[in-house]
């Protein structure tokens, strides 16, 4: 049965979406912006802010479901400026600094807010030692 993930660190999805949702050792983490709980733009116009802000925000949902950032296994980046995703990347490369997650990167014509610059999901696999 799937166990559906949200933090109150993050802005509340539902009843559009869940947060995440963690089947078996699997966590699928939704897509992230940069907004902050309150549901306000962190930010506006800068990528390494915003990136940073996604980040923390996949670290919370992660979190609820017991997982960490190293537990990450595939990012998929989603940028409306690909002339601008190097900025996202050098910011990825500060958490994420060995053992990279395999990943993806797409340009895209809009996010849910057109002050949203990039959105990142993340598919995590939660180790029992």
């Amino acid at each position: 049965m799937p166990e559906i993930l949200a933090s109150e660190e993050v802005r509340e999805s539902r009843p559009l979406f869940s947060q995440g949702v963690k089947v078996g050792n699997t966590i699928f983490v939704s897509g992230q912006v940069a907004a902050d709980r309150g549901g306000n733009v962190v930010g506006k116009g800068d990528m390494t802010a915003q990136t940073h802000q996604v980040i923390r925000n996949l670290r919370a949902v992660l979190a609820a479901g017991g997982a960490r950032l190293e537990d990450v296994v595939k990012l998929t980046m989603y940028v409306t400026d690909m002339a601008r995703a190097g900025e996202a990347r050098a910011v990825r490369l500060q958490y994420f600094k060995q053992d990279p997650p395999a990943s993806t990167g797409v340009q895209v014509a809009a996010l849910g807010h057109p002050d949203f610059l990039i959105e990142i999901e993340a598919v995590a696999m939660v180790t029992t030692s």
